[in-house]
């Protein structure tokens, strides 16, 4: 079966990475995929070529750049040439299925699929639909595509459930949870290695948050937290922050440096060795106002990190609270707060809850797992609601 997947970018990213290794893993099972990248480039583009799965994309040549001169023109000009050799690529290769990852990719490729040989056509939403706030255009295009996809994805029942809003019927919704490769998150180095490299004594408490330094990810609610508790927390202690810095990083420092914690604080940047990282911390973290299913969630129960994370989007699915980690609600500084204090101070409970949660993702959220989802919706077997995980000790009559 051949399939073609359409997404923005391969910058470094929670959909980006997972697209990667699910076109990898679909190839090892004897489909025939391809990607098509709206802007070619960006760091996972190697992990794709390595993987043998066949890269497309159109860039705007640099002599057009310089006529064009203006971004804004550059960029239009980017997608009208993106969507032909998108509508070129559809003819030529004749495939079996398009995959749409994001909403930019939904857009330009579900136009072009519509105007290309008939296909299963499939959308695939990765995160709450607030971004439509602020793109009304856009979003009344994708309302007009809605009808036309024949399978319309969600990674978390609240992003299906807003897709059901929208209008998009039951019958073409299904739900499919993010996968990981459960051996990558083993660790390369010792814990105590990581340690000394970043100067943190062995006896330190060690928090750790993987997302980039965007607003929405909550670092401020973060700070505002740890300096509410910071005598009160075994010493010494120090919170890891990794990820990408989007442009808010010097406000962020500054914020921690007037609370008094700047120095507890570590912004270490987009980085190759999180599972290093991680296993070097006590407990994870992720305190965003919105998100889809977050992969660092369950990267970081892979790892064996109870998490304290927010009540937005699936967070709550991956996180049984009490279990596997806590849940807290999101933009409130101060339940944040008692749950960071709570865990810091016992230090069963957080072996305890992060052997749950590695647990919990062996057996729900492994790659394998997520896979036959995939497999299964090509196929046509993907029934509505068939990959949700039940909670410990729920039955399918308590859901």
């Amino acid at each position: 079966m051949k399939i073609i997947y359409v997404i923005g970018s391969l910058e470094v990213g929670g959909a980006e990475q997972h697209l990667v290794r699910v076109a990898r893993a679909i190839r090892a099972r004897g489909y025939e995929p391809e990607v098509f990248v709206l802007s070619p480039g960006g760091p996972l583009t190697s992990a794709l070529i390595e993987g043998g799965v066949p890269l497309h994309g159109m860039r705007v040549p640099d002599w057009l750049r310089r006529v064009l001169r203006h971004e804004r023109a550059v960029a239009w000009t980017g997608l009208a040439l993106s969507a032909t050799a998108l509508w070129w690529l559809y003819w030529r290769r004749r495939a079996d299925a398009t995959h749409f990852f994001l909403p930019s990719a939904y857009i330009v490729g579900g136009i072009t699929a519509l105007l290309a040989p008939r296909m299963l056509r499939v959308m695939s939403r990765r995160s709450l639909n607030h971004y439509q706030a602020s793109h009304r255009l856009f979003t009344r295009i994708e309302y007009r595509l809605h009808p036309h996809m024949d399978l319309v994805c969600g990674n978390s029942r609240a992003v299906v459930r807003q897709l059901r809003e929208e209008g998009v019927p039951s019958s073409r919704l299904r739900l499919i949870y993010n996968g990981i490769d459960t051996q990558q998150y083993r660790p390369q180095r010792s814990r105590g290695e990581v340690r000394r490299e970043l100067g943190i004594a062995d006896t330190a408490l060690v928090f750790v948050t993987v997302a980039n330094l965007i607003p929405y990810k909550g670092h401020a609610d973060l700070i505002r937290a740890l300096a509410s508790i910071a005598d009160r927390l075994p010493q010494p202690w120090v919170c890891l922050c990794v990820g990408r810095d989007d442009g808010i990083g010097p406000a962020l420092q500054a914020q921690a440096d007037e609370a008094e914690i700047g120095s507890k604080l570590r912004f270490l940047g987009a980085r190759h060795d999180v599972p290093d990282l991680l296993d070097a911390a006590d407990i994870g973290l992720l305190c965003s106002h919105q998100e889809g299913f977050s992969n660092a969630v369950i990267e970081g129960m892979a790892c064996g990190l109870p998490m304290v994370v927010t009540d937005v989007g699936g967070n709550a699915e991956a996180v049984i609270h009490g279990h596997s980690g806590l849940v807290v609600p999101a933009q409130d500084p101060a339940s944040l707060a008692r749950a960071l204090l709570d865990l810091a101070l016992d230090a069963a409970a957080r072996s305890r809850m992060g052997a749950a949660g590695r647990d919990r993702v062996q057996e729900l959220f492994s790659m394998d797992a997520c896979i036959d989802h995939y497999s299964r919706l090509y196929s046509g077997t993907l029934e509505p609601g068939s990959a949700e995980p039940k909670n410990p000790g729920e039955t399918s009559e308590s859901r």
